[in-house]
């Protein structure tokens, strides 16, 4: 396993982060979420990213229960806010009541007095971005939370609070990355990194598309995502039949340098020098084993131009937000 700074700060995090967004927050059981989670530790695994949305609470609480047993200083946690917590739909946001009660009751949760990273999970346009600021800085200032971070803001959001709080505000960004969603690489990585800001991508994957499980003309697995209704709604745009016939094409790309396909998809996430983690998910340990294997593959230019050709117009890379339904975000 390689590690990668996490921007200004002096985090050395692991090229893979495991990730609790399906998988912790209630999809499977405690003791395969105890098993993957040792696995991700054996594996070289310091970085384990969560929210506190992701099932209301459930996944953080997991792996508090988990993680206690390990000294606190053999990893790095990081956690988020913003989702909507309970029935009332009040009960979400950026605003300064609400980042006070959701840190210490993250914190509860999974058994800890700080977290290394504290992520404004989206940008709150309800709340004026000077309360969320000086806010989430209380957070570092009361020793709960060491850095802070964003996932999903534009590079509008990302200026105006530069802006205001200078560059040493924010360690990182945590957007959608991956061979078919290129978009963060025209301007949040440039900007990021002009300020001393590292990328933590999530779903490298695509949501297991570029794993080559679905393919063209072919019902999705039974047991898959994209069969599940209740989060196919994040996987339906990268479910055409052009996009899965030019993932079918990178197999053999990938084979000719013994590389699986996954392989193949983080090693293309990680040789952008922005980016320090590649956050994903795992219900068996061997899939965290596997996924671990790409840290340190180098891709020649030849190889990514065999890529690029690959996969033609499936991309997308136009500056845009992430394509996330209102509900499925909160979960996300």
């Amino acid at each position: 396993m390689r590690f990668r700074k996490l921007g200004s700060s002096d985090l050395e995090v692991s090229e893979i982060a495991l990730g609790s967004w399906l998988t912790y927050a209630g999809g499977i059981e405690a003791d395969q979420t105890r098993a993957c989670t040792d696995a991700a530790f054996e594996a070289g695994i310091n970085f384990f990213d969560t929210a506190n949305i992701y099932g209301r609470g459930a996944a953080e609480a997991a792996w508090g229960e988990i993680l206690s047993a390990r000294p606190r200083d053999s990893y790095i946690l990081a956690t988020k806010v913003w989702g909507q917590m309970s029935d009332d739909p009040d009960d979400r946001g950026l605003s300064a009541a609400q980042i006070g009660k959701q840190i210490d009751a993250s914190l509860t949760r999974l058994q800890t007095d700080h977290v290394d990273l504290y992520q404004a999970h989206r940008f709150d346009p309800k709340v004026p971005i000077e309360e969320t600021i000086e806010a989430l800085q209380k957070v570092v200032a009361d020793g709960k939370a060491r850095y802070l971070g964003f996932s999903e803001w534009t590079v509008e959001q990302i200026e105006a609070a530069l802006e205001i709080a200078g560059p040493d505000l924010f360690v990182s960004s945590q957007p959608q990355y991956s061979m078919l969603w290129q978009a963060p690489e025209v301007e949040v990585f440039p900007l990021s990194a002009a300020n001393g800001i590292s990328q933590i991508v999530w779903s490298p994957l695509a949501e297991g598309v570029l794993t080559g499980k679905y393919k063209p003309g072919e019902a999705p697995p039974a047991d898959s995502r994209a069969a599940n209704e209740s989060m196919n709604k994040f996987i339906d745009g990268k479910m055409s039949e052009a996009t899965l016939e030019a993932v079918q094409c990178l197999v053999p790309i990938a084979a000719g340098e013994g590389l699986s396909l996954p392989e193949l998809a983080l090693a293309w996430v990680l040789r952008r020098s922005e980016v320090a983690a590649a956050i994903v998910g795992a219900s068996r340990p061997e899939q965290v084993h596997a996924n671990v294997k790409a840290s340190g593959v180098e891709l020649s230019a030849d190889l990514l131009a065999a890529i690029d050709e690959a996969l033609g117009d499936a991309p997308v890379k136009e500056p845009q937000l992430a394509p996330l339904a209102e509900a499925g975000v909160l979960h996300r």
